[in-house]
């Protein structure tokens, strides 16, 4: 009896311990907590019309090319609803159908759409319908599973650290399933998601597989699937992934960041979205468990990145030839990659940085990828698309209805509706203002909440006021960023660089008066009790910068590119007699800002004189992120102000 009881206790006992584990883990996160999307709604006129026109446009259009390509038919067949073994062509296909989902579940909190809901709930059937009794949810296997395909071996996860991508299929679901919950308050894809995640839960750990992820999502997958559910056992997994990840295996290399384990990584190599993946699992893996390991490895890659392999543009991976990383400072611009997934993976991998050390050097970064690199990876129209994004073009390069890879089309699809809940963040009483566009905001402090409304016609436009209207006379402290554009610095590091060095004294009022504010980390400070009304207006200087890349970047010198806010600018054909490449601009130039209505649906351009086959004639930029939305065209980013031949 006294056994029995004893073994009761222990076992009463454990359960308990397992519990205030798992709730002290839930009690560690990021010390600065974003403010949700779906707790503010923009209403401006650049980010605004593009967020409509990704819920209107591409995420029908994109649903509408799975279902001709034959990607909701992997599931059917799968499911046993379809006959024959047919499937697409790659083996990761099925993660276009989960994003997709991703991004039209945020676009439901911006344009509540009875009809794009049902049809959601309809294609989460089929899916629910092709996973397996145990959870299992991989198509190429379920299909295949009678006759053995080349991708994916003969048993499971046989080479899921090679070809399969099995355990990136289930991070993308995973990523989905939260959005899909968060945002309907429906548990239907959640269900399918958490039974998929027990199943690996079952087969890998220590003692068990020891397999690491191919290509990284499933541990940023794994950690949200962790804050949605509290389930201890996938922020366990989450780690267990990235610490078995290293060196003793056929599959060991920097192409997928496993030549070393991450924590003995300092520079970035390989697959730049494999990496910038990882990057963004080690940040989350570190803040909800404290490991300090992980957070030096990805500060010292982080300055790796920043400070000797960053395009202008934002842009990572500068080699097709692996779609990698290349070597320190070797930056080319007409073959440069700077794959659209790459951008999107340093906003998630920038945004989480900030989120643990609350500097704004994360912000600046992540806003030059966001208005130029990512941006230009989606045309105007919202259904044509960039897989690299280059920074000069001989008229080579046009944007695509479809690739048979189509891991850009669906992450842009998830990604532009999510905007949102990447310009406010709060710790405490501490609230961060990251990005500038018009908006209204509702945020919760640790002593109530409050109401802003931000106002302004930025990028074109330095001027932001912010309109504070607390529930009470709240007392907390306000930082808002101001930007390293803004103060001769266009990056953090010295890779890029301004001509006038001088010191900037960034404007601010508070109710119409003057206000002196302190600098922390790159964020103006105000502190005071604040009260309903209260206005913040900052005004950014808006002149044409330009900016000159460090000796070592080859590709830019004799070259300057250029630069108005967060935005970069090319010269593109169409705007100057058709021709860019031999185009030569003084560097004393004087350049004219001119905003331009009727052109790409409204851009600020820049006007000035240079010099084309010896010729003078008159030039003209446009934002980087609008280029070849007029059809095929040469385009050029880094400008001679001398004659030099063209890049090869």
């Amino acid at each position: 009896m006294r056994s029995s009881w004893r073994k009761t206790v222990l076992a009463v006992a454990g359960m308990l311990y397992c519990y205030m584990a798992a709730t002290a883990q839930l009690q560690r996160d990021y010390p600065i907590k974003p403010v949700a999307f779906t707790r503010v709604k923009v209403t401006d006129q650049f980010w605004a019309p593009k967020i409509r026109t990704n819920i209107n446009v591409t995420i029908p259009y994109t649903l509408e090319q799975c279902k001709k390509t034959g990607r909701i038919d992997n599931f059917l067949r799968a499911a046993g609803k379809l006959p024959g073994d047919r499937l697409t062509a790659l083996p990761f296909d099925d993660t276009d159908l989960y994003k997709i989902i991703e991004g039209a579940s945020y676009g439901l909190q911006v344009h509540p759409d009875p009809v794009l809901e049902r049809y959601l709930d309809t294609l989460i059937g089929i899916i629910g319908a092709a996973q397996e009794k145990d959870g299992y949810l991989y198509t190429f296997r379920t299909v295949k599973a009678a006759k053995p395909h080349e991708w994916i071996g003969v048993r499971r996860w046989e080479k899921e650290e090679d070809l399969s991508h099995e355990l990136y299929n289930a991070g993308h679901l995973f990523e989905a399933a939260s959005a899909h919950f968060q945002a309907t308050g429906k548990r239907s894809l959640l269900n399918i998601a958490t039974k998929n995640a027990d199943l690996l839960v079952h087969v890998f750990g220590p003692g068990k597989d020891s397999v690491f992820p191919g290509h990284q999502i499933v541990e940023t997958g794994l950690t949200r699937l962790y804050r949605v559910t509290g389930r201890q056992e996938y922020l366990t997994l989450a780690k267990f992934f990235l610490d078995v990840r290293g060196p003793g295996t056929q599959y060991s290399q920097e192409y997928n960041q496993s030549h070393k384990k991450v924590t003995d990584q300092h520079e970035a190599v390989g697959h730049a979205v494999r990496a910038a993946y990882m990057y963004t699992g080690m940040a989350d893996v570190a803040a909800l468990t404290g490991d300090r390991q992980y957070i030096k490895a990805i500060d010292d890659i982080w300055e790796d990145v920043v400070y000797r392999k960053l395009y202008i543009t934002g842009g990572i991976g500068a080699t097709g030839e692996g779609e990698a990383f290349g070597a320190a400072y070797d930056l080319p611009n007409m073959s440069a990659y700077a794959e659209t997934c790459a951008a999107i993976a340093s906003v998630y991998w920038n945004s989480r940085m900030f989120l643990l050390h609350g500097d704004a050097k994360y912000i600046d970064v992540l806003e030059r990828t966001l208005y130029n690199g990512l941006l230009s990876g989606v045309s105007l129209s919202g259904d044509r698309f960039f897989y690299p994004n280059p920074l000069a073009s001989a008229g080579k390069y046009e944007r695509s209805a479809w690739f048979g890879c189509a891991c850009c089309i669906s992450n842009m699809t998830r990604f532009l509706p999510s905007m949102p809940g990447y310009i406010y963040a709060q710790q405490d009483d501490n609230l961060y203002v990251n990005l500038f566009a018009g908006d209204t905001a509702d945020i919760q402090l640790k002593s109530g909440s409050v109401e802003v409304v931000q106002q302004t016609s930025y990028p074109w436009d330095g001027k932001d006021e912010l309109t504070l209207n607390p529930a009470r006379p709240l007392h907390f402290t306000l930082r808002v960023r101001i930007p390293g554009w803004a103060v001769n610095h266009p990056v953090p590091g010295n890779l890029y660089f301004e001509d006038d060095s001088t010191p900037v004294n960034i404007p601010v009022t508070l109710n119409g008066k003057p206000l002196k504010y302190a600098i922390e980390k790159g964020y103006a400070v105000i502190s005071r009790l604040w009260k309903k009304g209260d206005k913040v207006m900052i005004t950014f200087p808006m002149e044409v910068k330009k900016v000159l890349a460090a000796a070592p970047v080859k590709a830019d010198q004799d070259r300057f590119a250029l630069e108005r806010g967060p935005l970069m600018f090319c010269l593109e054909g169409p705007d100057n007699q058709g021709l860019v490449q031999r185009i030569t601009v003084d560097k004393q130039t004087n350049v004219l800002s001119v905003f331009n209505p009727q052109l790409l649906g409204g851009v600020m351009t820049l006007q000035m004189q240079g010099t084309a086959a010896s010729r003078q004639q008159p030039v003209t930029a446009i934002p980087y992120y609008a280029w070849a939305n007029r059809g095929p065209a040469e385009m050029l980013v880094w400008i001679p102000f001398r004659p030099l031949p063209l890049e090869q």
